[in-house]
């Protein structure tokens, strides 16, 4: 073969490697693109059965010891009142929503203090107590969508939230968890919860930070929206 015909047959030969390259990385780019769109789409709250009867359930333990909320605590000021932060927050969601309010009560409330509280809620935590409560849900199947809100103390729920949920089955129902914390968000809280109700629905919870409480209500309210309340 002369140099006029080798170097033809590279020029041909490297034409076409080209082009296979070129549509290869357009296709891995749409389909890129693509999963990308579809991951994003699938982090968005679905849509939840808002015409069903709500329910709001919410634990919370105010701290008693002058603790500001910038440096610890566990309550806010709002309107003139005073509540706990997921009070708070449990106040608002069914204020939006129109749901009924529900308090998980325990026999035995945990300390006011700020140190004492947390050493008494990491022993728990440790020995996985189930403390006992003192209020029932009266006639849950009359709810199709249930809020569920506690603060994160110890990267997990407090234990009064296990006792809850291994007091109710919430097959068929809509679960949606929110919470308030000082920096750990959910922690693995919301696999929990799954975990524990495999037969409920379960939605993406809203997580309040401590920080962001006394501005909360704007991301409440985009929240609910995404899931159909309020439209």
């Amino acid at each position: 073969m002369n140099k006029a015909s080798l170097f033809l047959s590279v020029a041909v030969s490297l034409a076409v490697v080209f082009t296979v390259y070129a549509y290869a990385s357009r296709t891995c780019t749409a389909e890129s693109v693509t999963n990308d769109r579809i991951s994003a789409e699938a982090a968005q709250p679905a849509a939840v059965p808002v015409k069903g009867k709500v329910l709001v359930v919410y634990f919370t333990s105010p701290e008693t010891d002058g603790v500001d909320t910038s440096s610890g605590a566990s309550r806010i000021v709002a309107d003139g009142k005073l509540y706990g932060n997921t009070e708070y927050v449990a106040a608002l969601i069914s204020q939006k929503t129109g749901g009924d309010l529900f308090q998980i009560k325990m026999a035995n409330a945990y300390p006011g203090t700020h140190k004492e509280l947390l050493d008494a809620s990491k022993r728990e935590i440790d020995a996985k107590v189930r403390p006992k409560l003192t209020s029932h849900i009266q006639r849950l199947k009359d709810y199709d969508v249930i809020f569920v809100g506690f603060p994160n103390w110890w990267y997990d729920m407090p234990m009064p939230l296990y006792s809850f949920f291994d007091a109710y089955d919430f097959t068929g129902k809509t679960l949606i968890p929110f919470c308030t914390h000082a920096g750990s968000r959910f922690s693995q809280a919301e696999k929990t919860i799954a975990a524990l109700e495999k037969g409920a629905k379960m939605q993406k919870g809203l997580a309040i930070s401590r920080k962001n409480l006394g501005e909360a209500e704007t991301a409440i309210q985009n929240w609910l929206q995404r899931m159909g309340f309020g439209k």
